[in-house]
């Protein structure tokens, strides 16, 4: 989900080597999210939501970015920031933290994984 638009985009100091790429570079992904029609409040939760209403508007939230076509984007910008508050291509902040959860420790993994596979392939 983006900010609401009268309020300016943050931005990222700089470009990431995980954010994905474009094909076609007509503008910033942001421009074509189908959330920028929606209000801000389905994506952000008010304080004190109780649980019931939280459930409810996070799946009207995701209804929305399921028929977006750039919510491969803004899920990875909600990843790559990452962004603490709100959802962002289909996941609420916990499901985002699950998912940066498990791309660490597929990276851990990875790292312990390969000076092994690497003196094997020497060998």
């Amino acid at each position: 989900m983006l900010q609401p638009p009268h309020q300016p985009l943050r931005v990222a100091a700089g470009p990431t080597p995980r954010t994905p790429a474009r094909e076609d570079k007509a503008g910033p992904w942001h421009s074509e999210a189908v959330c920028r029609r929606d209000e801000a409040r389905l994506f952000f939760a008010p304080s004190k939501e109780p649980t019931a209403a939280r459930l409810s508007r996070e799946e009207s939230a995701k209804r929305v970015c399921a028929r977006c076509p750039v919510m491969i984007e803004c899920q990875e910008h909600a990843l790559v920031q990452p962004e603490p508050y709100g959802v962002w291509g289909g996941l609420t902040a916990a499901e985002r933290r699950v998912v940066l959860a498990r791309r660490r420790r597929r990276e851990m993994e990875l790292k312990a994984a390969a000076p092994a596979g690497h003196v094997a392939a020497a060998g």
